[in-house]
């Protein structure tokens, strides 16, 4: 499709908002005007220069438009320019990023500021190096063909390639893992060694590392001298130091623990993994490292992120792809679009990291929502040594990069993974390195060290559902491990066995809709002329009569697989329960819908059918053991002729089919096995919770009503394999946070860390913590103030006027927390437009579709707008500075009342299960409360809109903050005062 523009200044330019939005028109006319308005005009107007399109569609209410997009959206210009560098995806973020907009302006951009921003890029674009021209001028003709609206303009504006560019065919330009760097292997690091850290070293390392300007921090160079103790080497074994560091907010907690632990590294040659929680958390300590490795060369080698296989761009999965978009039809084309900007991306990528590394967040928003899943390792398959792209692999890269380098900075799902997969490594293995591919670290530092428990419980549950029925097993298995069957020519038999086993045993594809089907039937009630079953004579009929529906047909379509029997069992069990469990949880939170229940007391039915899946998931075993067998043998007898690679290949398959297929089964093995036999009384803590549970799946175009049912089996206490895990490899450890200790207002301070401790899981290891707690340095009593709003009713409307009021008078810079999704998106139906018609946008999670990294750096960048969220907004977002100055909480953030919570706080809360729920809330109250202030120079005002929160929760605010219960009219008034004075 040729472009429908020669030049940028041909197309009208807009900037969509609620309320006012800006227009330009072809003939140069600026207007504002309303939504409805600009709806309108654009259906008589060419395609717009906007940003982000299908966001302005969702904006206006218009349905999404197929690639290729008609308009000219800036963010595609800027992909082709800085393919690897992430902008805020508005006009004011493009702007400052490109140096088109101070800081301190925070008016909002009108659309004339496209057209800069475009002329801008392009310029940019003329002064790219010549390799990059080059790759340019190869990969147009592929967006020419797929009818990329830039592309005539682009290529104008590009100079012509130089002649000794040397760069490939124009057929082989979007095959980039032809052209990616190799690594090489290195020799293998040797074992760290145990030499201590002192106390006086840390502070020495954090100052030089600080500088004689930073700005003063108190509490942090105690911090740093307390946290030294993890570095110092054990004296038992199976008894890591344990350091527990409370920093208050603005402590500095983050250079505080790298100055011992950079010592440590370069003493001992060895590596400090730094675990945190979210992605976006490990950015933020890699750019901290910043201040030890200025130099971006040796950061890069010595300070690597690490993350599961399924974040990193797969060479194999994109090379399968775009050849299958390659030889497809004309009207297939348009896919190549995206594909070519990750082609440039892949060519200048730090680390190949699609999910909150260096390719921007709202890439997947822009295209096509499903691809970065797909063309990710998301269904384990990886062939190691075997891929033809091995020696390219993004992921191979920093497996190596990690192996030596001096800080690891992962996340706690990984962690934990890596840990219990160390320590359940069979002692009977073959020989070889088959622990963890990423290494068997000594020392760790859990940052946002307070969600352990949950990263433990999500880590170490197991869940048997239908989701593995929505998809084959057999093209991952048998077309992945085709090398391996030519060099074992007995795996052959043993996988086709295997197989054949998973088919006949477990979910089937489409296993939703069958699900879906039968609770439909089973729902529905019988017609009125049909006597319902039991009262049917028993009589077979007449002999002259033939029968319709053969007893044989009906049974055979009747008896699905055993892992479908087992779950529509459970699907009829939920059914039989989750009445009573509704009408249970009526009171003080309301009408709770939970989709639900316990698994006991088990009926007859349910057993005998976990009696005919355990015999199905032991024939899975059986050859899934014979083909572990044969590789073991296989790298056995390596050590006779080695072969570095088929090595490589054979300890990568067998990790892969332990981590992804035999530890799976065994654990779902566990659980039938529970449900087949008697349930004893217990004599002390049961060790695990298991439940049923049911939840909505997304509609899709075959399936509107759809879910999975799910067996549950969760760890009563989670820190119990965390620490089983961790202790006997680890030397020391250092768990450090904001808000590891609760503040009850009855208990000292030994009682605190004593909770805290049995809550962090460090009271199961062999040796008792350290402990430190440092204060703010913030003033909390003159930079903050807190309120209790007393005459704000929980109806949907006088919610919303409520967050409109208390927005307004901020003038944004607010940050709305929610329990509920539902009472967000209500909010925000009601408020988004009258907040814009005063120029204060609006975001929330779970409306616009947007990751949360890309919404909290919108909400960063945009000064005066407000965002909506739930639980992941309250945790870990770093706001500092205007853009935050208010966080508003809709309702007291109780934990939620479901069997899980029923279960630990009825047998971990020393029977006083109202305090348990109590510090949970206290908990998530100092963590929203904790987004306020960033800064020495921070104001804010947290607001709760719950009369009903008890002041024995008001001991979660840092001491000195007022807390006064107001009505609505007077804390506005008042804050008012209190921020604009």
């Amino acid at each position: 499709m040729p472009s429908l523009f020669r030049s940028y200044l041909d197309a009208p330019a807009l900037i969509a908002r609620h309320g006012l939005s800006s227009l330009i028109t072809p003939d140069g006319e600026v207007l504002d005007i309303p939504l409805a308005e600009v709806r309108d005009m654009l259906r008589q107007l060419p395609p717009p220069l906007l940003i982000h399109g299908p966001a302005t569609l969702r904006l206006l209410e218009l349905p999404p438009e197929p690639l290729p997009a008609p308009w000219l959206d800036l963010l595609e210009l800027f992909l082709l320019v800085h393919p690897a560098r992430s902008v805020t995806p508005t006009a004011r973020g493009l702007a400052l990023e490109l140096g088109l907009a101070e800081p301190t302006d925070t008016a909002p951009l009108q659309a004339d500021s496209l057209y800069r921003i475009a002329q801008h890029l392009l310029d940019e674009l003329s002064g790219q190096p010549p390799q990059k021209i080059a790759t340019l001028h190869l990969l147009l003709p592929t967006l020419d063909q797929a009818g990329w609206s830039w592309h005539d303009i682009v290529k104008e504006a590009l100079p012509p390639p130089s002649a000794s560019s040397g760069r490939s065919r124009e057929i082989d330009a979007l095959k980039i893992w032809r052209r990616l760097p190799q690594w090489e292997e290195r020799a293998p690091r040797p074992p760290a060694g145990s030499q201590p850290v002192s106390q006086q070293e840390a502070r020495r390392r954090l100052s030089a590392l600080l500088g004689r300007h930073a700005e003063p921090r108190p509490g942090q160079a105690d911090f740093a001298s307390a946290t030294s103790y993890a570095f110092t080497p054990r004296d038992v074994a199976n008894a890591p130091n344990i350091m527990l560091a409370e920093a208050g907010t603005g402590t500095g907690k983050t250079m505080g623990y790298i100055a011992p632990a950079s010592l440590w590294a370069e003493k001992n040659d060895g590596a400090v993994w730094v675990s945190t929680y979210t992605r976006h958390l490990q950015r933020q300590i890699e750019q901290e490292l910043t201040r030890l490795y200025p130099d971006p060369t040796e950061r890069h080698e010595l300070a690597v992120i690490r993350k599961g296989r399924e974040n990193y761009l797969c060479l194999l999965n994109l090379e399968d792809i775009t050849t299958a978009l390659l030889n497809r039809q004309p009207q297939a084309q348009p896919g190549l679009i995206p594909l070519v900007f990750l082609a440039l991306w892949a060519e200048t990528t730090e680390d190949g990291d699609l999910m909150g590394g260096d390719l921007p967040g709202w890439f997947g928003d822009l295209f096509q929502p499903g691809l970065l899943n797909m063309i990710a390792d998301r269904r384990g398959e990886c062939i190691h040594s075997a891929c033809p792209h091995y020696q390219s692999c993004f992921i191979e890269h920093g497996i190596r990069r990690a192996q030596h380098a001096r800080f690891v900075i992962a996340n706690h799902a990984l962690v934990l993974s890596q840990a219990a997969w160390n320590a359940m490594l069979p002692q009977d293995m073959a020989p070889g390195n088959l622990a963890d591919e990423n290494g068997v670290p000594t020392r760790y530092v859990f940052d946002e060290g307070h969600h352990i428990p949950d990263a433990a419980d999500s880590a170490f549950s197991l869940v048997f559902s239908g989701a593995e029925g929505s998809r084959s097993r057999a093209r991952g298995l048998m077309r992945r491990m085709e090398d391996l069957m030519e060099r074992l020519p007995a795996l052959k038999d043993a996988l086709q066995e295997l197989v054949l086993a998973t088919q006949k045993g477990l979910p089937r594809p489409g296993w939703s809709g069958r699900l879906h089907e039968a609770r439909q039937a089973r729902m529905a009630p019988p017609p009125p002329d049909v006597p319902p079953l039991e009262d049917r004579p028993a009589t077979p009929p007449d002999d002259d009569e033939e029968d319709p529906f053969p007893l044989a047909m009906v049974e055979e379509a009747s008896l699905p697989q055993p892992a479908e029997a087992f779950l529509q069992m459970l699907d009829m069990h939920l059914d039989a329960r989750i009445a009573e469990i509704q009408m249970q949880t009526r009171g003080q939170q309301g009408h709770y819908p939970r989709q639900e229940c316990d698994l006991h007391p088990i009926p007859a039915p349910l057993r005998e059918h976990a009696e005919t899946l355990l015999t199905a998931l032991q024939d899975i075993v059986t050859p899934l053991d014979r083909i572990i067998r044969h590789l073991q043998e296989a790298l056995e007898a390596q050590e006779e002729d080695p072969d570095t690679a088929f090595q490589q290949r054979l300890e990568g398959t067998i990790r892969s089919l332990h981590r992804r297929a035999l530890s799976r089964l065994q654990g779902w093995i566990s659980m039938v096995r529970a449900i087949m036999e008697q349930p004893v009384a217990q004599t002390s803590l049961p060790t695990y919770v298991d439940f049923i549970h049911r939840e909505p799946l997304p509609p899709t175009r075959l399936l509107q009503g759809g879910h999975d049912i799910a067996l549950n089996r969760h760890w009563l206490d989670p820190t119990i394999p965390f620490a089983s895990t961790l202790q006997s490899t680890t030397h020391g450890l250092l768990i450090t946070s904001a808000t590891l200790r609760d503040r009850s207002p009855d208990e000292d301070g030994e009682a605190g860390w004593e909770k805290a401790e049995r809550r962090l899981g460090t009271a199961h290891f062999l040796k008792p913590p350290m402990r430190a707690a440092l204060m703010s340095p913030f003033d909390y009593a003159h930079q903050t103030r807190a309120y209790i709003i007393t005459d704000v009713s929980r109806d949907p409307a006088a919610q919303a006027q409520a967050f409109q009021a208390l927005f307004e008078t901020a003038n944004g810079g607010a940050l709305g927390l929610f329990t509920a999704i539902q009472r967000l998106k209500e909010v925000h139906r009601r408020i988004h437009e009258p907040l814009g018609m005063k120029n204060i946008p609006l975001y929330a999670q779970h409306v616009d579709a947007m990751n949360n990294a890309t919404l909290v750096d919108v909400f960063r960048t945009e000064t005066n707008s407000c965002l909506l969220g739930t639980d992941a907004m309250r945790d870990g977002v770093d706001v500092p500075g205007e853009a935050l100055r208010m966080v508003v909480m809709e309702r007291t953030p109780w934990p939620r009342p479901d069997i899980l919570h029923r279960e630990r706080r009825r047998h971990l809360s020393g029977g006083r299960p109202g305090d348990y729920d109590d510090l949970i809330t206290r908990m998530r109250l100092r963590q929203a409360f904790g987004r306020l202030i960033r800064r020495a120079d921070d104001r804010g005002v947290f607001i709760i809109l719950d009369s009903r929160m008890p002041s024995r929760l008001l001991s979660a605010f840092p001491d000195g903050v007022p807390v006064q219960r107001l009505p609505l009219s007077e804390a506005l008034t008042d804050i008012d005062g209190f921020l604009n004075r």
